[in-house]
């Protein structure tokens, strides 16, 4: 059996109803005027979307980071782009999954819905896992480090801490429940500084066994996916954001990405 790798996971960030790369620390639920925009994309999310089909680079997400028609409008054009190839997320709750699920989406997205008032609340997990089918839900641990080796998850666009620590045992709880996290480290996201080596190593120790986890944050070279493959032990895949040239970047070259991709999927296959 071929040994586990970290995998290029792409993605959609959406704001406003436009793709961007956005520094995750100065998102705000009020006005934009502490926002920090990296790139603003010229093409739309569909252009994204059918990029990465050509390539066949499956387990990406869209994210709408607020909700407003622009951004459902600009999702859904994903959507309708590669039916079945991006997970969505984003104001994800029990009365509209079903909805995404049939608007083509793989897997929906679910953080804040799970966290009424910053508290977890596993009656929702349950339920919304019921709904979708447990194969069909990702949850989203994004957070903010809290002193050595302590992370917190956060919601409303990472800017409140919930009470819910990154831990061992919270997520065993979340994976009886779903099929993959999806986790931003909010504190470098879009900062191209390097990814946090800690968190993504307790990852690899941490993960429960069979649920596979995107990591998003601060990723700079092609060589972080070897770094966070020997970190993980292959268990945690990696996203770029702003480093990336299609996002405006550059320090990453998409195409780098698409030909490691391309051999992993070789070697596999043998």
């Amino acid at each position: 059996m071929s040994a586990r790798r970290s995998r290029f996971r792409p993605c959609i960030d959406l704001h406003a109803g436009l793709v961007k790369q956005i520094v995750g620390g100065t998102l705000s639920s009020s006005a934009d005027t502490t926002l920090k925009t990296n790139f603003v994309a010229s093409h739309g999310a569909a252009y994204y979307a059918e990029l990465y089909k050509t390539h066949n680079l499956e387990g990406g997400h869209v994210i709408m980071l607020g909700s407003n028609d622009a951004n459902v409008r600009a999702a859904r054009e994903a959507l309708d782009a590669w039916r079945g190839g991006l997970q969505v997320g984003g104001g994800i709750n029990e009365g509209n999954a079903l909805e995404w699920l049939e608007a083509g989406a793989s897997k929906v997205i679910v953080t804040s819905y799970l966290f009424p008032d910053a508290h977890f609340n596993i009656e929702r997990l349950q339920r919304l896992s019921g709904l979708v089918g447990q194969d069909r839900l990702v949850v989203d641990v994004s957070c903010r480090k809290r002193g050595p080796g302590k992370w917190v998850v956060a919601m409303d666009k990472w800017q409140r801490l919930t009470d819910m620590e990154v831990s061992r045992e919270s997520l065993a709880l979340l994976a009886e429940y779903c099929s993959e996290f999806l986790i931003h480290a909010a504190d470098v996201e879009g900062l191209c500084q390097g990814i946090d080596d800690e968190l993504v190593s307790f990852l690899g120790t941490c993960l429960p066994v069979g649920v596979r986890c995107t990591y998003a944050g601060g990723a700079r070279s092609v060589d972080d996916l070897e770094l966070v493959e020997r970190l993980s032990g292959g268990r945690v895949d990696l996203t770029f954001g702003s480093a990336l040239d299609i996002f405006g970047g550059s320090l990453v070259k998409f195409e780098e990405l698409v030909e490691r991709e391309r051999t992993i999927g070789e070697e596999q296959a043998v």
